[in-house]
Order: structure tokens, then C-alpha cells, then sequence
């Protein structure tokens, strides 16, 4: 029996030893497609460390709904507000459910919660089928983000309902760009600055004045001469 295992053990570490320089052997012809691969692996890795769970979306789901709360009704977006609330209904009621499939993780809707009692719920015949699922997903997590709250809270601080009866040149204005928007911090922060005149201009100034008064008074003794 220890004979057959150790023979064994031999033969395991053989393989993949074998396997092991098969496959520097083959980086080394093939470099271009090793990296190829190295990359889809190291990538799928990263997903894989970086896939939000369940209560990463709950927390999201509450901070969202701190800022909507901060927010008054009339300057926070309504397309915002209603996916949020929406959400935070379904949680309430115990009808959220996660699903994680590795690099990507689903949050979709279900009809009854786990603790309910009646017979639609407990039945498995009449439970729903996974043919129904991507019709009930509310949101996909990839890349440690929850991508369709993270959209629907976009400019969430901007009421929609304002702007709609705007004439179209104002509602098709264009926010201006980074650069301009520095330069206007820039000369707005400038202006705070209190205007600084220097001992000498002061000095000079004051030279000029009485110089040309000289020139003035000169030229009125002439003429009377």
C-alpha cells in the first residue's frame, strides 16, 4: 500500500512537471499568444477579487439614499429618486437576491420573500423559472461597481422637471470645458486681491503732477511778460 502510494505520488509530480515545461517550452515559441493568455488570466483574477457581493450593494443602496435625503424635493433628480426608492421598497420587503457568477455578480427582483408563508411561495412548481431571470436583473456588479445605480445616480442633484420647458438654445447649451472652467476660479480668486500701488508710481506720479504744474505756471509768466 505505501509502495502504491508513493509510486503514485511520483507519477502526479512527474506529469506535472511534464506540463510545466510543455508550457515554458511553448511561451517561449509562442510568446505572443503566452501573453495573450497570461493577460485573459490575470484579468479574470482581478474580476474575480474585485466582484462586489451582497452587501456592497446594500451599503451603495444606503449611501444613495443618504444623498437623495440630504437633497430637497425640487433640486433632486426624479429618475434618481424613484430607481433608488424602488430599490430600497424591494429590500424592505425581503425581495432582493444576489447571484454571483465568479467576475460578475446579478441583483434580480423575486416575488415573495423567503419567510413567506403561503403556498405560492413555497411551492417549487410554482416557483419562477430561470428563463425569466434577465427580465428581473436590477443591476449588474463588475470591477467593484454596481453599474446601473452608479448610472441612474448620475447628476442626481439636477431636477429634470426644471429645465423641460426651456427653449431649445438654452437646453442644448454646452457646459463649459475644464480648462475654462480653471481660468474662471483663476481670475475669480484674482479678484479677491487688494489692489497694491507701489511707493514709487506714488513717487512719480506725484513728480509729473508738479512738473507740469511748473510748466503750466512758467508758461502763464511768460505770456503776461
Amino acid at each position: 500500500m505505501i509502495f502504491s502510494t508513493g509510486t503514485w505520488c511520483r507519477s502526479l509530480l512527474g506529469d506535472y512537471k511534464e506540463a510545466c515545461r510543455e508550457a515554458f517550452v511553448g511561451a517561449r515559441e509562442r510568446p505572443v499568444k503566452a501573453s495573450v493568455y497570461m493577460a485573459v488570466l490575470g484579468g479574470a483574477y482581478v474580476c474575480y477579487r474585485t466582484n462586489p457581493d451582497e452587501v456592497s450593494f446594500q451599503t451603495d443602496l444606503l449611501e444613495t439614499s443618504n444623498k437623495l435625503a440630504l437633497l430637497s424635493p425640487w433640486i433632486r433628480s426624479g429618475m434618481s429618486d424613484g430607481h433608488v426608492q424602488h430599490l430600497v421598497k424591494l429590500h424592505n420587503q425581503g425581495r432582493l437576491r444576489h447571484l454571483s457568477l465568479g467576475v460578475v455578480s446579478l441583483t434580480y427582483v423575486v416575488d415573495f420573500d423567503p419567510s413567506c408563508s403561503l403556498f405560492e411561495a413555497q411551492c417549487s412548481t410554482l416557483s419562477v423559472p430561470w428563463a425569466e431571470l434577465p427580465k428581473r436583473v436590477l443591476d449588474v456588479g463588475f470591477a467593484g461597481r454596481w453599474w446601473m445605480l452608479d448610472n441612474k445616480m448620475k447628476d442626481y442633484d439636477i431636477n429634470e422637471e426644471e429645465f423641460k420647458h426651456l427653449p431649445p438654445a438654452l437646453a442644448a447649451t454646452v457646459p463649459p470645458s475644464v480648462q475654462e472652467t480653471e481660468r474662471n476660479e483663476r481670475l475669480h480668486k484674482e479678484s479677491w486681491k487688494s489692489l497694491v500701488v507701489e511707493a514709487e508710481e506714488d513717487t512719480t506720479a506725484a513728480m509729473n503732477s508738479v512738473r507740469k504744474e511748473a510748466e503750466v505756471t512758467e508758461d502763464g509768466k511768460g505770456g503776461n511778460a
